[in-house]
C-alpha cells in the first residue's frame, strides 16, 4: 500500500511539474501549426523539385551549389534574410573503377575519399566484421593484403557486439597495414552503396570500395578454403573547393541571446538523388522555416533554421557552423541542436540528456492530442555519425524526432536506390509537424534545465555511452589518459 501511495505521489508530480513547464497558448499555436502544414505543406513539392530538376546534391559540386541556392531562396520567399556560411572543403568525386576477384570482374563502387588513383592487387584477408578484436585474432600479416569486410555485424557474432563506422573500420584497415579493403553491403540483393571511408574529410592512403550483399555472402563462403586474390585499379577527382551552409534567422521575442539550432543535412551522395537522405529531413527543416513565418510565429528565444553541406563528407559543415561560432562567441548561446537526418514519421521526441524530459514529454502529450497515431515515446542517450556531433562534443544538448522508415527504405540507404518514389507525402508532413512543436516548444518554455556539459561530465557521458573507441579512432577523444 505505501508502495502504490509513493509511486501515486510520484505520477501526481510529474504531471504537476511537467504542466507547470506548459504555456496556455500552446495548444491553440500547435494546433495551428498543424492546420497550416495540413493544408499547406511544400517539403514533398519542393523536395520533388530538387530530385527532377537538380538531382543529387554532392557537396562541392555544381548540383550541390544549385541545391544551395534553391533552399536559399525557398527561405527568402518565405520572408527570410537568409545567409551562406563559406567553408572550403577537399571536394571528392567517383571516376572509374575495375575490381577483379580471383580473375572474375565484379561491380562494384568506389567508397568517398579514396585515393585519386589506385592499382593495386594483393591477397585477400577475411576479417569478418573489421572490428579491433578481428585484427587482434588475426595472426597473418596484412601488409600488401586487402581486406575483406561486413559492414554491418554478421550473424553468430559475439551478443553484444558494437558495430563501427565504414570510416572507422577503414582506418583499422590502414593502421593494420592493409593496402587496400572491400566492404560487402549489409542490406540484401545487389544495392550498391557508397559513403565517406575518411574519418576526417580527408584523402585516406588506400582505396576502399563496396560490392553488394549478394556477392559478399557467395565470397565469404569461398574465402574459407584456399588463397584468393583481388584486383583493384581506380580513377578519382579531388580537389579544394568552397561549400555553403545556409542558415536563416528568427529573433526570439523575450529572449532573444538564447537560440535553439534546428537543422538537417542537405548534401547527399551522388549514386541516386537522396531523396532519404537527407531531402526528407532537411526539406522538412525548410518548411519547418516556412510554417513559422506563414503563422508569424515568434517564440521566446532566437530560431536558427540551418541546412549543412558535407555531412557526408565528414560532418564538414557542421563543423564550421561550431568553429566560427567558437570563435566568434555565440555558441554559448546555443541551448539545444535538433539535428533531422533521415527523420520520417515520428513517433517521439529524444534528447542526449533528460533534464528536460518533462517540458519535451508535454509537448508530446499536445501533439498526441491534436494526432492520436503520435505514441509521445522519449529516450535520452549519445549517439555520432551527424550533424549533431560537432554540437555534442562541446557539451550543448542536442535531441530531434524519433522516426520510422520502412526496411525496404532503409536498405537504400546511400545506395544507388535512393530517390523520390520513396518519400511517402503524409509521412513528410508528419515529420514538419512533429518536428515544428518540438522546435517552439525548447524555444517558448520559460525555463530550460539542461546546461552546457563541461568536458569532465561530456567524458564520462561518452565514456558510458561506449562512444570513446569511435572517438579515438577518428582522432576526436581530445581527453588525455
Amino acid at each position: 500500500m505505501i508502495k502504490k501511495i509513493l509511486l501515486f505521489i510520484a505520477g501526481a508530480f510529474y504531471l504537476i511539474n511537467a504542466a507547470a513547464q506548459v504555456k496556455p497558448e500552446w495548444d491553440e499555436v500547435f494546433k495551428n501549426i498543424y492546420g497550416e502544414i495540413d493544408k499547406n505543406a511544400a517539403a514533398y513539392e519542393n523536395l520533388q523539385q530538387s530530385t527532377t530538376y537538380i538531382g543529387h546534391r554532392l557537396t562541392g559540386s555544381a548540383n550541390g551549389a544549385r541545391a544551395e541556392e534553391q533552399v536559399f531562396n525557398l527561405l527568402r520567399s518565405y520572408g527570410y534574410e537568409p545567409r551562406y556560411q563559406a567553408f572550403e572543403t577537399e571536394s571528392w568525386s567517383r571516376g572509374n573503377l575495375s575490381l577483379k576477384i580471383n580473375g572474375m570482374t565484379y561491380k562494384a563502387v568506389s567508397l568517398a575519399h579514396s585515393p585519386v588513383q589506385a592499382n593495386i592487387t594483393g591477397t585477400i584477408a577475411n576479417l569478418g566484421n573489421g572490428l579491433e578484436e578481428d585484427y587482434a585474432n588475426n595472426k597473418i600479416p596484412l601488409k600488401d593484403k586487402i581486406v575483406f569486410v561486413y559492414l554491418g555485424i554478421l550473424p553468430g557474432s559475439k551478443e553484444g557486439t558494437r558495430n563501427l563506422h565504414r570510416s572507422e573500420k577503414t582506418a583499422l584497415a590502414i593502421k593494420n597495414g592493409a593496402a587496400g579493403i572491400i566492404f560487402f553491403n549489409a542490406a540484401p540483393g545487389d544495392i550498391l552503396l557508397t559513403g565517406t571511408a575518411s574519418v576526417d574529410g580527408k584523402l585516406i592512403s588506400i582505396p576502399a570500395i563496396c560490392i553488394s550483399n549478394n556477392d559478399g555472402l557467395k565470397l565469404r563462403e569461398r574465402f574459407k578454403t584456399g588463397t584468393h586474390s583481388a584486383n583493384i585499379v581506380m580513377n578519382n577527382f579531388s580537389g579544394r573547393v568552397q561549400a555553403r551552409n545556409v542558415i536563416a534567422t528568427l529573433p526570439g521575442k523575450s529572449l532573444p541571446e538564447e537560440k535553439i539550432v534546428i537543422g538537417g543535412h542537405l548534401d547527399s551522395w551522388d549514386l541516386a538523388t537522396g531523396a532519404i537522405d537527407n531531402g526528407i529531413g532537411s526539406f522538412a527543416v525548410v518548411d519547418m522555416a516556412r510554417t513559422f513565418k506563414a503563422l508569424q510565429l515568434q517564440p521566446a528565444r532566437t530560431v536558427e533554421f540551418v541546412l549543412f553541406m558535407g555531412e557526408e563528407q565528414g560532418l564538414l559543415g557542421s563543423k564550421a557552423y561550431v568553429e566560427e561560432a567558437l570563435a566568434d562567441g555565440s555558441l554559448g548561446a546555443v541551448k539545444y541542436m535538433l539535428n533531422f537526418d533521415m527523420t520520417n514519421d515520428p513517433r517521439g521526441y529524444h534528447t542526449s540528456v533528460e533534464e528536460d524530459k518533462d517540458i519535451v514529454r508535454s509537448i508530446g502529450d499536445i501533439a498526441k492530442n491534436i494526432d492520436t497515431a503520435f505514441a509521445n515515446t522519449y529516450s535520452a542517450g549519445l549517439g555520432l555519425h551527424s550533424d549533431h556531433q560537432p554540437f555534442l562534443l562541446q557539451g550543448i544538448p542536442t535531441g530531434g524526432a524519433s522516426g520510422r522508415l520502412s526496411r525496404e527504405v532503409l536498405n537504400c540507404y546511400h545506395a544507388d536506390c535512393d530517390a523520390f518514389d520513396l518519400v511517402n507525402e503524409q509521412e513528410l508532413k508528419n515529420t514538419t509537424f512533429f518536428g515544428s512543436i518540438l522546435l517552439y516548444g525548447l524555444a517558448d518554455a520559460e525555463t530550460l534545465k539542461a546546461q552546457r556539459m563541461s568536458d569532465e561530465v561530456l567524458r564520462e557521458k561518452l565514456e558510458k555511452a561506449n562512444l570513446k573507441e569511435a572517438l579515438q579512432i577518428a582522432g576526436e577523444w581530445r581527453w588525455e589518459e
